[in-house]
C-alpha cells in the first residue's frame, strides 16, 4: 500500500480570534471552488471520518457555513431501516452522490461499516470483509465517471478524546453528542483502533487515498483540512460575474400592512 498523506498540526492551540482571521480567506476559496463546480459542471464528494469527539461536524460545518445550502449537501445518514438493512450495503448512500456542480459532505460514509458496525457487531465478520473489498471497487467507479473524491481520517489522541468526552458530558448544549454508542465505544478502543488500521489498509488506493489530519487542536486541523482539499483540486478559477442592480422600483417610505398587524 502507498504512504497515506498526512496533514498535521503544529505549535501552541490558536485563539478564536487567529482561527477566524485565518478561515475567512479559505472561505472566500472556498466559494471560488464553489462557482468553479457550477461553471464546470465538475461533482465533489467530501468523506469526514475519524473516532468520536474528533471533530468532524466542526470541519463540516466551517466548509459548508458560506456556501449556497442548495448547492453544498450535508449527509449524516441515521441507522439503516428494516428494508435498508436488505439492499446492496453502499445502495442507500448513492442517492446523496453529488449532481454537476454539486458538493457533498458525508458526515461518517459508507466507513460506517468498516468502524462502528464491525467493531458493535452490527454486522456480520463475512460482511465486513466483503465491504473491504468491495469499497476500492465502488470508489474507483465513481472517480473513473469523474466524481472528485476526497476522503479526510481525523486523528485524536485518546487522552484528548477523553477531554471532549467530560466537556460533552458537562456542557448541556453539547449533551446530546453522548449516544450510548459513544459510551460503549469507549471499552472497545483498541478494537477500534484494529478496525482503523485494517480499514485503512484496504481501502488506501492511488484513485482514493485516505488523507490522515491531526485533530487533537480542532482549530487548526479544519484550517489544514481546508487548505488541502483547495490545494488538492484542479484549477478552479472562473471569471467572475459582476452584479449590476436594476432600478429600484418606487416604494412607500413605509411599509403599510392590512389588518391592524404591525412588524415586533
Amino acid at each position: 500500500m502507498g504512504k497515506k498523506k498526512d496533514s498535521k498540526g503544529s505549535g501552541k492551540a490558536l485563539s478564536k480570534a487567529e482561527y477566524y482571521e485565518a478561515l475567512a480567506p479559505l472561505q472566500v476559496q472556498l466559494n471560488d471552488v464553489a462557482r468553479w463546480l457550477q461553471h464546470t459542471g465538475r461533482r465533489l464528494l467530501v468523506v469526514v471520518e475519524g473516532r468520536d469527539t474528533a471533530g468532524k461536524g466542526g470541519v463540516i460545518s466551517a466548509i459548508a457555513d458560506t456556501l449556497n445550502p442548495r448547492q453544498c449537501h450535508v449527509v449524516a445518514l441515521p441507522k439503516p431501516s428494516d428494508r435498508e438493512r436488505t439492499q446492496w450495503y453502499f445502495q442507500r448512500y448513492v442517492p446523496h452522490l453529488p449532481a454537476a456542480g454539486e458538493i457533498t459532505l458525508f458526515d461518517r460514509s459508507w466507513y460506517n461499516r468498516a468502524g462502528v458496525e464491525r467493531v458493535m457487531g452490527f454486522c456480520s465478520k463475512d460482511e465486513a470483509r466483503a465491504f473491504l473489498k468491495q469499497a476500492p471497487a465502488f470508489e474507483k467507479l465513481l472517480v473513473d465517471d469523474g466524481l472528485l473524491l476526497f476522503k479526510y481520517w481525523l486523528t485524536v489522541d485518546q487522552a484528548r478524546q477523553e477531554e471532549r468526552f467530560a466537556e460533552r458530558r458537562e456542557d448541556p448544549l453539547k449533551r446530546w453528542k453522548l449516544s450510548p454508542i459513544d459510551l460503549k465505544a469507549r471499552e472497545k478502543y483498541a478494537d477500534y483502533t484494529q478496525a482503523r488500521e485494517a480499514m485503512l489498509e484496504a481501502t488506501h488506493s492511488k484513485h482514493a487515498p485516505w488523507v490522515l489530519v491531526d485533530f487533537n487542536d480542532q482549530r487548526r486541523g479544519r484550517l489544514a483540512l481546508i487548505r488541502h482539499l483547495i490545494e488538492t483540486l484542479p484549477e478552479y478559477a472562473v471569471p467572475e460575474t459582476l452584479i449590476d442592480f436594476p432600478p429600484l422600483g418606487h416604494e412607500p417610505l413605509k411599509e403599510r400592512f392590512k389588518a391592524g398587524l404591525k412588524p415586533i
